[in-house]
């Protein structure tokens, strides 16, 4: 009987953990922002998730705005993309009220959202 409700609590932590993220194309993406940093901080708390998460590229964040209201949770901010552009101390961004791609200072605090390619 333990092992029965302890097969229960694994199984319900998964799926809890899978509402977490969705779908979209080749890539898994979590449904909730991670916080609000400059670019090296956001680049290093995707990378410490482990298992391939990671900044979208500035291509995987238009994917991501064009889907955002499947994915659910995005607001009208703009958002990291792992794209370097604009200079050594630039990376693109995506304002996702109105799709808009720019490239910010990567020292200014932004909200981000990780993903990872699906194999």
């Amino acid at each position: 009987e333990k092992r029965l409700e302890e097969e229960k609590r694994l199984e319900e932590e998964k799926r809890l953990e899978e509402e977490k993220r969705y779908k979209i194309g080749n890539l898994e993406v979590m449904t909730e922002d991670l916080g609000k940093m400059n670019w090296d901080d956001a680049m290093k708390a995707c990378a410490d998730l482990g298992d391939g998460w990671r900044l979208p590229t500035k291509d995987e964040l238009n994917l991501l705005y064009e889907n955002k209201k499947k994915i659910r949770a995005f607001y009208k901010i703009f958002y990291w993309s792992s794209t370097e552009g604009g200079g050594i101390d630039r990376a693109w961004t995506q304002y996702f009220g109105d799709g808009y791609q720019a490239y910010n200072s990567k020292y200014i605090d932004l909200y981000f959202r990780a993903v990872r390619p699906i194999e």
